[in-house]
C-alpha cells in the first residue's frame, strides 16, 4: 500500500471518532462508512448512473442539518427498493441498510471529510486498494472483532502465487469474509493478462462476471465483500451469495477449478450437525468446510485452505475426513504457519494444498511439510507478516501448482520434509507432524523489544476486557 493510500485510510479511520460520539461501535463503523463511500466512489468511477439522481453524491453533500439526515435515511431505504433502483448490485449492497447516526452534525462532518480526500490520488492508486486498506485497519482494531473476517494479505498472495489461477477458471471462496481471496486472485489474473487485454471480449467478460464465486454468512460482512469485489472490477452480484455454505447455498455452487479460503473457526453454534448431508456428520465447522472444499473441486482442481491444528489430529470424524481427503485428493503439501499472524491471538494454523484426483482412491502418495512455525521470528501488530517471509517456502514448493516439482527432503535439521502415505497411516492418519524443536535458550540479541511485549500485554488486556463485557451482557440478558 502506497503512502498516499495509507494517509487516506488513516483519515477515513479517524472519522470513527466522530461516529463513536453518536454511539456507533467499531463493529458498525466500516459498514456505516461503506454506505457513504459507495455513493462517493460511484461518482469518482463514473458509475453513478446506477444510483437514482436524488441520491447521488452531490445531491447528498448539498444538504445540511435535519434535512441531510432525513434525506440520507430515505436514500438507504430507496437504494434497496426494486421500484426505486434499477441496479442489482446497488440493491444488494443496501439491502437491509439502516443508519445508526442520530446527530445531523456528525453526518455532515463525515460528508465534509470524505469530500476533502484527495480522490485523484485515490483513483491513481486504485479505489480497491483504498477500501482493502480500510478493511485491514478495521481488522487490526481489537475492539472491532473484524479480524475473524480478514486473512493477512501476504498469506493470501502466497497461496495465489502457488496455486496459479488461470483465466477461464472458476475460483471459489466458500468463507468469503470481505472477499480478499477473490479480489487478489482477480488482480493476479489481470497481472498475467496485461489487465485482461490479452483476452478476447468473451473471455474478459467471463473473468469479470462469472469466474468468481463465494458465500458469506454474516449480512454486513457480505456487504463489505460485495463492495470490495466491485471496486476491484468484479461484477459478481449473482455469484457472491449471502447464506450458509454448509447449507443449500453452498450445495448450489458450481464445481471449482480453484478453491482458496480461510474457513471460520469453532463449532456450529448450539451444537448439532449442519443442514447439509455431508458424508461425515459433525458439528466441527472446519471439518465440514473441508468436506465441502474437496468434494467441490473438479477433477484436477486445486485448493489451498487455512485450517487450525485440530483438523490435523482430531480423532473420530476428523480421522475419517482426513482419510477421505487423502483418498480423493493428492494432499501434497502442508505449511505449518507461525503464531501471531492472525488477529485472533495464539491461533495455530496451517495451509493445506491439495489437488482433486481423477478417481476417488489412493491419490496421496506422500505429504511434504514446511515448518514456518518453529524457531520463527516474533509476529504481531508491530511486526506483521511480510511477503518475504514466504520466499523460502515458495522456492521449495516449486513452480508446479499441483505440487509435482522436484523437491529435496532437508532432514531433521531442515524445515522441509517428506512423509509417505504409509508413514502417515502408521500414525493413524494423524497429520500433526513436527520434527523441529524450539530452542530452549534465547540470546540477549533475540529478546523481543520491550515495546513489542508491552503492546502484546495491552492487546491481551483489551481482549480480556471485551470478553468480560460480553460475559456481563450475557449475564444481564439471562437475568432479564
Amino acid at each position: 500500500m502506497s503512502t498516499d493510500t495509507q494517509d487516506i485510510v488513516s483519515k477515513l479511520w479517524n472519522l470513527c471518532h466522530v461516529l463513536r460520539d453518536d454511539g456507533i461501535t467499531y463493529h458498525q463503523y466500516v459498514t456505516e462508512l461503506t454506505y457513504l463511500l459507495f455513493i462517493k466512489m460511484a461518482q469518482e468511477t463514473g458509475t453513478d448512473h446506477r444510483i437514482p439522481e436524488a441520491y447521488r453524491w452531490d445531491n447528498i453533500a448539498d444538504k445540511d442539518g435535519t434535512e441531510l439526515l432525513q434525506h440520507y435515511r430515505r436514500a438507504l431505504v430507496d437504494l434497496a427498493d426494486e421500484d426505486e433502483t434499477d441496479s442489482l448490485i446497488v440493491r444488494t449492497i443496501y439491502e437491509g441498510a439502516a443508519t445508526s447516526i442520530r446527530k445531523p452534525k456528525n453526518l455532515r462532518k463525515i460528508v465534509e471529510e470524505i469530500d476533502k480526500i484527495d480522490w485523484f490520488s485515490a483513483r491513481e492508486e486504485g479505489l480497491g486498494n483504498l477500501y482493502e486498506g480500510l478493511l485491514e485497519k478495521n481488522a487490526q482494531e481489537t475492539k472491532s472483532g473484524a479480524g475473524q473476517y480478514f486473512t493477512p494479505r501476504p498469506l493470501i498472495d502466497s497461496m495465489i502465487r502457488l496455486t496459479k489461477p488461470k483465466p477461464g477458471e472458476i475460483v471459489q471462496d466458500p468463507a468469503l469474509g470481505t472477499a480478499g481471496f477473490l479480489t487478489q486472485t482477480h488482480e493476479y489474473v489481470k497481472n498475467q493478462t496485461d489487465d485482461l487485454f490479452d483476452l478476447d471480449a468473451d473471455e474478459a467478460e467471463f473473468q469479470k462476471e462469472e469466474a468468481y464465486h463465494g458465500v458469506e454468512l454474516v449480512p454486513d460482512t457480505h456487504r463489505l465483500g460485495l463492495m470490495n469485489a466491485m471496486l476491484h472490477d468484479i461484477e459478481a452480484t449473482t455469484s457472491i451469495h449471502q447464506g450458509d455454505t454448509l447449507g443449500d447455498v453452498g450445495a448450489s455452487l458450481p464445481q471449482a477449478d480453484v478453491i482458496l479460503t480461510n474457513p471460520p473457526f469453532g463449532s456450529k453454534k448450539g451444537g448439532g450437525t449442519p443442514p447439509r448431508d455431508f458424508t461425515y456428520q459433525t458439528s466441527n465447522k472446519q471439518l465440514n468446510f473441508l468436506q465441502h472444499i474437496y468434494n467441490g473441486l473438479k477433477p484436477g482442481g486445486r485448493a489451498a485452505v487455512v485450517l487450525p491444528d485440530n483438523v490435523l489430529f482430531e480423532d473420530g470424524t476428523g480421522q475419517k475426513v482426513r482419510r477421505d481427503l487423502m483418498h480423493k485428493c493428492d494432499l501434497h503439501t502442508i505449511l505449518r504457519l507461525p503464531t501471531g499472524i492472525f488477529y485472533a491471538r495464539g491461533l495455530k494454523a496451517n495451509v493445506l494444498f491439495f489437488t482433486r484426483g481423477e478417481t476417488d482412491h489412493d491419490n496421496t502418495d506422500a505429504v511434504w511439510y514446511y515448518d514456518m512455525r518453529t524457531n520463527s521470528r516474533t509476529y504481531g501488530k508491530t511486526s506483521p507478516l511480510k511477503p518475504e517471509d514466504f520466499e523460502d517456502f515458495e522456492e521449495k514448493f516449486g513452480d508446479d501448482p499441483y505440487g509435482r516439482a522436484d523437491r529435496t527432503d532437508e532432514g531433521e535439521e531442515g524445515r522441509f520434509r517428506r512423509y509417505t502415505r504409509e508413514e502417515i497411516a502408521d500414525r493413524g492418519d494423524d497429520l500433526d507432524i513436527t520434527w523441529l524443536r524450539d530452542e530452549e535458550s534465547v540470546s540477549v540479541e533475540e529478546l523481543r523489544e520491550p515495546e513489542v511485549v508491552a503492546e502484546e500485554i495491552t492487546e491481551l488486556l483489551a481482549e480480556a476486557s471485551t470478553e468480560m463485557d460480553a460475559l456481563n451482557e450475557l449475564i444481564s440478558t439471562d437475568a432479564r
